[in-house]
């Protein structure tokens, strides 16, 4: 108990000394073993199991120094940032090239794959512009009719849930 009334002294003190609104303020002038401020969970860990180091902590980062700085969070990286394995990235030049390059060879199945995916409004209005043009284009009417029946088989495939039951 005296231990424990001991830390809360020196954590009220700290708090006051860096002028922070609660305990968990505190975390950010106190060093983590790993780069960066102390996390707040290990904070509260540590006055539990290992008061005399945290007062040590304490002590040495707030309370005995002239003027406590606070120390800058820990570099992250950035939100969708991890690498994936076995999977190439290519910019736009490079893919329209492999894109070509399909259709030079005639390799639908690539070209599926490469080629971006288009709704059923764009491609209608890209279809509608080619034959005001006068221009057959027969990958536009091949997407176009693969649009016009995936959807038409989504929508058979949910009617048919319906009808059953």
């Amino acid at each position: 108990m005296k231990n424990l009334k001991e830390i809360e002294d020196i954590i009220a003190k700290a708090v006051k000394k860096v002028s922070a609104n609660k305990e968990n303020d505190l975390c950010r002038y106190l060093p983590g073993d790993k780069g960066g401020y102390l996390h707040h969970f290990t904070l509260k860990k540590m006055k539990e199991k290992e008061p005399s180091e945290l007062r040590s902590l304490l002590e040495k980062f707030i309370i005995n120094s002239d003027k406590p700085t606070r120390i800058p969070p820990k570099q992250r990286a950035a939100r969708g940032s991890r690498k994936k394995k076995d999977q190439y990235i290519f910019s736009r030049l490079q893919l329209d090239k492999m894109i070509n390059l399909a259709r030079a060879t005639g390799n639908k199945e690539i070209i599926t794959m490469l080629a971006p995916k288009k709704s059923l409004t764009t491609c209608k209005r890209e279809l509608i512009a080619s034959i005001r043009q006068e221009k057959v284009d027969q990958e536009l009417w091949n997407s176009y009719a693969e649009i016009v029946l995936s959807t038409r088989g989504e929508v058979e495939s949910t009617t048919n849930v319906f009808a059953t039951r």
